[in-house]
């Protein structure tokens, strides 16, 4: 048997009781709380019966919702999917400690069950419908289409001229009094910003309602040409939009005639070609005085050249004219379509300097667009940019990196959301703008570490704009770019697993090799996924790739992602799927 002296023997006394006391202490101090993230108010009113209560309470509590017990992860959230039935329904939240006092929520869901919309039993028009949606600019020949709901069986026209005719209800769903038809605009039209008038008439009752769309036709008083602005003017397909915009054909230099053919609300008609047309903002433009003509212009000879880092085509053109590029792969090419040009080369002269160019040839693939094929080298696109130097086009190819050594790179990090742009939330409250900060930070520690040279969006806690990102790395003209985020769903429940986005087919590469190791990891799958209409995707400069690391939404990989030792797994991850994509390019 071992004797410690008095002064030991209290002091070890102490300190079992010092910790017994703090314990105890502890424990008293946790407190059965209830926290939602959803839904935010007690008493709510919605005609979808799937609904979910997500939140937090104490980590060491049991949680109880109309006496069922709910699942609480070590982090506190917990997530629990409502099957509503019609009328109003209270649920009662119930958190507690064992021995301890419990805390109660109470909300209430009012759920309606949308009742079939019904056919119109009065005599008047109920709704109009104009195609496209929205203020029109037009012109003589432009067409308006017209789906009109109204008493059945009744004329019905437009101006009192065109006749909207009755659809059969096998089409529309068996809703009887649906009318649609088309209006060709008139040379003898005058809309001048005015709603167009849809006339109803049944035996001698007549009754008009107008649409609340206003028109203005094009006349000679008025320009029909704009001038792009700025360093961020795009072209988008169509009328087209989500919550990451219309889908872009691509971005276009500065002080490039446009010709205008119409507008729909703020995006104008342009007329590329005769058989292209596209839209464009009209806060990337300024308009031209009237009486100024879209140009076109004959091409000249095209001269390829390279420096240490570059290619270069260099078409020569008399007028600035509007362009799109595209990549292809297997074998890899980028595409330039130039809108207006006819073609005039009579040579191509090449230098020796090239690196990455392994060919060169043109076509007229319609009267006024002319087609430049460029043949790369390499199987994988590094980046490509166009622009203007006076009239002559420029196509600024990357070549590839001479060393794919990770520690030759440079490599850009972009942390999503920050500032007041919050991003999603997870159960437990927290902000994927803080965790995609913690996983770029870390995601630059291990690259620096392997030697690679690492420009970052953001390194603190801040607002920084899209628009603005992409600037800075199209300044900064880095070799790959990783853009950090965390992906979310109104379903915390069934909805989880890792994802990836490209925008252009010659980077899919990139993002497949980094979801590959992800997926390692132990995530569902949520896909590799291209065509992504994202701001950060969207530069045709440099590869990129988007990486939706997992589902904040839900709570068990909320709980992995705020554990630190997972996100530095996430961050080995990404970085082995960066040297796959490196070891694939050689």
């Amino acid at each position: 048997m071992t004797f410690f002296p008095i002064s030991k023997m209290k002091i070890i006394f102490f300190s079992i009781f010092l910790f017994v006391f703090q314990a105890s202490f502890s424990q008293k101090l946790i407190v059965p709380v209830i926290k939602l993230t959803e839904p935010l108010k007690e008493i709510n009113n919605t005609n979808n019966p799937q609904k979910f209560i997500i939140g937090s309470t104490c980590p060491s509590c049991s949680l109880t919702i109309n006496n069922q017990p709910v699942k609480v992860y070590p982090t506190g959230a917990f997530a629990y999917e409502l099957a509503l039935i019609e009328g109003d329904t209270v649920f009662t939240i119930v958190s507690s400690l064992p021995n301890r006092k419990s805390v109660t929520k109470s909300l209430q869901y009012s759920y309606t069950i949308p009742l079939p919309e019904e056919p119109t039993q009065s005599f008047l028009i109920e709704r109009i419908q104009t195609f496209p949606d929205g203020d029109l600019l037009l012109k003589a020949g432009d067409a308006i289409s017209f789906r009109v709901k109204a008493l059945t069986g009744c004329t019905l026209k437009v101006l009192n001229k065109t006749l909207l005719y009755e659809m059969p209800d096998t089409i529309t769903n068996g809703m009887v009094g649906i009318y649609q038809g088309k209006y060709i605009i008139q040379p003898t039209d005058t809309f001048n910003n005015q709603k167009i008038s849809i006339t109803l008439m049944k035996s001698d009752s007549i009754v008009s309602k107008e649409t609340t769309a206003h028109f203005t036709l094009l006349s000679p008083a008025m320009s029909d040409v704009v001038i792009t602005k700025g360093r961020l003017a795009h072209l988008e397909y169509g009328l087209g939009d989500d919550r990451l915009g219309g889908a872009k054909i691509g971005y276009i230099d500065s002080l490039i005639p446009l010709k205008v053919i119409g507008k729909v609300g703020s995006h104008f008609k342009i007329k590329l070609a005769n058989t292209r047309t596209a839209y464009i903002p009209d806060e990337l433009v300024n308009q031209l005085p009237p009486g100024t003509f879209t140009p076109s212009s004959l091409t000249g000879k095209i001269h390829i050249y390279g420096d240490s880092l570059y290619d270069y085509v260099r078409l020569q053109l008399f007028n600035k004219l509007p362009y799109q590029s595209f990549q292809e792969t297997d074998p890899s090419k980028i595409i330039v379509d130039v809108f207006g040009a006819t073609n005039n080369t009579n040579w191509i002269d090449q230098l020796e300097t090239i690196k990455e160019i392994k060919k060169v040839t043109y076509e007229q693939i319609a009267d006024d667009i002319y087609r430049i094929s460029i043949s790369l080298k390499h199987h994988q696109h590094w980046g490509h940019a166009i622009y203007y130097d006076n009239n002559n086009l420029i196509i600024k190819i990357k070549q590839q990196p001479h060393s794919l050594l990770i520690n030759k790179l440079t490599i850009a990090i972009d942390a999503g959301h920050g500032g007041t742009n919050t991003g999603a939330g997870g159960p437990t409250g927290v902000a994927e703008k803080n965790l995609t900060l913690a996983l770029a930070l870390k995601l630059q520690k291990q690259l620096e570490k392997d030697g690679a040279h690492v420009i970052m969006t953001r390194t603190d806690e801040r607002f920084f704009d899209n628009k603005e990102r992409i600037l800075f790395y199209r300044d900064s003209l880095p070799d790959l770019l990783l853009s950090i985020h965390l992906n979310s769903s109104a379903d915390p429940i069934h909805v989880e697993g890792t994802s990836t986005f490209y925008r252009y087919e010659g980077f899919r590469p990139l993002s497949q090799a980094i979801y590959k190791r992800m997926l390692e990891l132990g995530f569902k799958e949520y896909g590799n996924n291209a065509s992504f209409n994202f701001m950060l995707n969207s530069p045709t400069e440099y590869p990129n790739a988007l990486i939706e690391t997992l589902f904040l939404s839900n709570p068990a990989e909320e709980m992995k992602i705020l554990d630190e030792n997972f996100q530095q797994k996430i961050v080995d991850k990404i970085v082995l799927g960066v040297k796959d994509f490196l070891e694939s390019a050689k």
